[in-house]
């Protein structure tokens, strides 16, 4: 862990860099210094079919949700989110100067009992660090 998920409207696609974005938070959650590197997950995915607020098809979306595994006090977790949401409007700078863009993230902690993961990346990582 972490897992981050973003959602966004395809047309931003034409005005934003997403996959930027995407080491953007990869960054901030390396430099934040609360997750093993060979945990982190950033994915986007792009929604062809949407509808938001009114229905105008300049509106746009990006939604980001973080999930990460429990054993982080409350204040890690509001440093790390902020320094993220930080650095995601520092990015998308320009899309907030346009009426029609709307920015959401929420930070999600796992239940450890109901959840399963089996990983090889971090004995890697371990035997060889930057490989």
């Amino acid at each position: 862990m972490p897992h981050f998920e973003i959602q966004y409207s395809r047309n931003l696609d034409a005005r934003t860099d997403i996959a930027a974005l995407c080491r953007v938070i990869t960054d901030e959650l390396v430099d934040c210094g609360l997750f093993p590197l060979g945990g982190i997950r950033v994915r986007a995915i792009a929604c062809d079919t949407f509808v938001v607020a009114d229905g105008d098809r300049r509106n746009a979306y990006l939604d980001m949700v973080l999930r990460i595994g429990a054993g982080r006090g409350p204040q890690d977790k509001k440093t790390a989110g902020d320094a993220i949401f930080s650095a995601v409007c520092n990015h998308l700078g320009a899309l907030f100067e346009d009426p029609h863009f709307a920015l959401s993230f929420e930070v999600r902690e796992i239940d450890p009992q109901l959840s399963w993961k089996r990983n090889s990346i971090h004995a890697r990582l371990q035997q060889s660090p930057g490989k």
